[in-house]
């Protein structure tokens, strides 16, 4: 069977980090957030980690040839002979077609899993979230409420709003999202490759991965 590169894209909100835990277990390989990809390069210290903290310092994106070749890199070590997964990677155009045609340079197969959410899901999600200023727990007002309503269980803290899960904030990332991603789902959606679009609103954690897996034809 062709290995295979599981490239996972999802809204602020979706579980898509959850997922990729999950199926990072399920599939026993490895799961490579582009985040912790330039934090390792970073502290390895090498003439690239160098020129990423640089940038990084200065408040400046990474350039799409240096992050195509941090995830060339990556992919091409012994763990991910196997497949791997992308979290947070492609986010352009150009690191989409880069991409492609490494994959098939390195005999992987893509694979895109899209877990879509009713927008007014996430907001009602994200918007009940509340956290302790002490310990830094996390409460779901829907899921997960604290005992003692707007107060930590552990500190007996009252509890606050993070400023990015206050809703204006919530609605300007998922238009973000919107506006950055669709171009690549696009892409991949017309490439041939197997494109997936699964829904995420409802279900657990445990459910969603039961149909990403089901389209992967894992038993």
């Amino acid at each position: 069977m062709q290995p295979k590169a599981l490239i996972l894209f999802g809204p602020p909100g979706s579980g898509k980090g959850t997922q990729a835990k999950l199926l990072r277990e399920r599939l026993q390989v490895p799961h490579i957030s582009t985040g912790d990809m330039l934090r390792e390069r970073i502290a390895s210290g090498d003439h690239l980690g160098v020129q990423v903290q640089e940038l990084m310092q200065a408040g400046r994106l990474v350039p799409d040839e240096i992050v195509n070749q941090l995830v060339a890199d990556r992919t091409s070590q012994a763990d991910c002979a196997t497949g791997f997964i992308l979290d947070g990677y492609p986010r352009t155009l150009q690191q989409a077609e880069v991409l492609a045609v490494q994959l098939r340079q390195q005999g992987f197969q893509p694979v895109v899993i899209h877990l879509k959410v009713d927008y007014t899901k996430i907001i009602a999600r994200i918007a009940g979230r509340r956290q302790c200023p002490v310990c830094g727990a996390l409460y779901s007002l829907t899921s997960n409420p604290p005992q003692r309503p707007d107060h930590c269980d552990l500190e007996g803290a009252r509890l606050v709003i993070r400023d990015d899960d206050k809703e204006f904030v919530i609605r300007e990332r998922l238009e973000a999202y919107d506006r950055q991603t669709r171009p690549l789902l696009d892409y991949f959606a017309a490439s041939g490759d197997p494109f997936h679009e699964l829904d995420g609103s409802d279900g657990t954690p445990q459910e969603v991965l039961a149909s990403v897996c089901s389209v992967l034809n894992l038993e």
